[in-house]
């Protein structure tokens, strides 16, 4: 038994802290969920930055959801001195007993140290100085083989002040809402389409060198039209993301349901749940789609999909043979292309989206 393991029974509140990215968000869901589990009376809380909201939004297991808002930086000192203060003092006066800090964000230290909890996890990073070490009472050690899915390394938080959590607790988890869900409903009936009677493409990232050429998308979407599929096609509000589907869709010649830029995060994972099969790169909606229980075909290139890959849902990840890759670089060289993307050819991409139709069906 670990001899510093945290006693959960002594605990009323928790406090976890992820300031990143949507996807990251998104895929430290299951932290929640096995808190819970571990302890059903603790009442968790999750600070996370606005616009990223939305992934946790909802979440069966969270009583309270605080945000910092990415915009603070720009306010005048006194504006961002009152907004601050406000956030602490919410934050100060729910009592939290437990800290779980999920990233390297110095935040964490400092209400680590601030807020008072009594117990107090954070990863352990070598190259952080002693005010970062003095303010956690548990640090989580990064894996010696850094090939480790983002969800272990987040659940790892918790193994180190003892819950080990079982597979069945180690779930992403997404609500969508049922403004989202009937939002969505009606798009689809705007377009003839039913649930299950379509496939999800979503071949944008916000970082390009993750994206496979447009043409070779279009390519993919009339194959797979040819064969009976109806085809929809999302991508976020931003201008590059919205471009790059343009370009497909110009590319294409069957025709496609084109909702890039018009759903929120919150109804493209209603559109998701709904798709026979989702399509596209390492990205958030990606991961949302896996969370959603759909099955998923994912492209990779530079980034590594032992560590990002779809977590725990039906799924096939096409890459190339490059023996450079994962690299984890901006594309070749720093150049935003990455080859490894470039040419891969679409023959296998599509022999992967049949097998996990045929999957599907047959079960």
């Amino acid at each position: 038994m670990l001899k510093d393991a945290v006693p959960l029974v002594r605990c009323r509140r928790a406090l976890v802290i992820k300031l990143r990215h949507h996807g990251d968000v998104l895929l430290a869901s299951p932290v929640l969920v096995a808190l819970k589990a571990a302890a059903p009376p603790l009442e968790i809380d999750a600070l996370v930055y606005d616009d990223t909201a939305p992934m946790l939004e909802g979440h069966p297991a969270l009583s309270l959801l605080h945000t910092v808002g990415r915009a603070w930086r720009g306010l005048g000192g006194r504006a961002r001195v009152k907004i601050e203060w406000q956030l602490f003092s919410r934050l100060r006066a729910r009592g939290y007993d437990l800290i779980v800090h999920l990233s390297e964000h110095p935040r964490g230290a400092w209400l680590a140290r601030a807020l008072g909890a009594r117990w107090r996890v954070a990863p352990r990073y070598p190259d952080r100085d002693w005010f970062w070490n003095a303010s956690f009472t548990h640090r989580f050690a990064l894996a010696p083989n850094p090939r480790r899915h983002m969800v272990e390394w987040n659940l790892d938080a918790l193994r180190r002040i003892g819950v080990q959590p079982p597979p069945a607790d180690r779930r992403v988890t997404f609500v969508p809402g049922a403004v989202a869900e009937a939002s969505v409903q009606a798009r689809l009936a705007q377009a003839e389409l039913e649930a299950g009677a379509f496939l999800h493409l979503h071949p944008a990232s916000r970082w390009r060198f993750k994206c496979w050429p447009a043409d070779k998308m279009a390519a993919l979407a009339d194959r797979l039209a040819a064969a009976g599929e109806r085809i929809v096609i999302t991508a976020a509000p931003d201008a590059e993301e919205k471009k790059l589907v343009e370009d497909i869709v110009a590319r294409m010649h069957a025709p496609c349901v084109n909702l890039a830029g018009q759903l929120s995060i919150k109804e493209l994972g209603a559109l998701a749940a709904r798709a026979r099969l989702f399509i596209g790169v390492d990205s958030m909606p990606m991961h949302l789609a896996a969370a959603m229980a759909v099955p998923v075909l994912a492209l990779f290139g530079p980034s590594g999909e032992l560590e990002w890959g779809p977590w725990n849902v039906a799924h096939e990840v096409v890459s190339s043979n490059h023996a450079c890759r994962p690299c984890g670089n901006d594309g070749c060289g720093g150049g935003k292309l990455s080859e490894c993307l470039t040419t891969l050819e679409v023959e296998p991409v599509l022999a992967a989206a049949h097998r996990l139709l045929e999957r599907r069906v047959a079960a």
